[in-house]
């Protein structure tokens, strides 16, 4: 029995549809780098930004009387290293 006419097209549809994407994902990679509009570099800034905040944190504790900046800046530090973290959250809601 012969397929339909609504089977063709559904195939080439998708066929289509695949088509189109392998060409988007060849034109994002043709440089070697990320196409505008793509959230590559979310990762990128969402963990050393944490890990910066809790590191700046955890210094402050340990040897913020010893660390002259951080000694000039007294409980601004708290703001400082909760301020990173938080953004890094907020960062992090942007990755897809």
């Amino acid at each position: 029995m012969p397929e339909s006419k609504v089977r063709k097209q559904a195939a080439e549809k998708k066929l289509g549809k695949t088509r189109a994407k392998l060409d988007k994902q060849g034109s994002q990679n043709k440089h070697g780098s990320a196409a505008a509009g793509t959230r590559d570099w979310v990762p990128w800034v969402f963990v050393p930004a944490g890990l910066l905040g809790v590191l700046w944190l955890i210094v402050f504790y340990i040897a913020g009387n010893q660390v002259p900046g951080m000694r000039d800046l007294h409980n601004w530090n708290y703001l400082i290293g909760i301020g990173l973290i938080a953004t890094s959250f907020g960062v992090a809601t942007l990755w897809k």
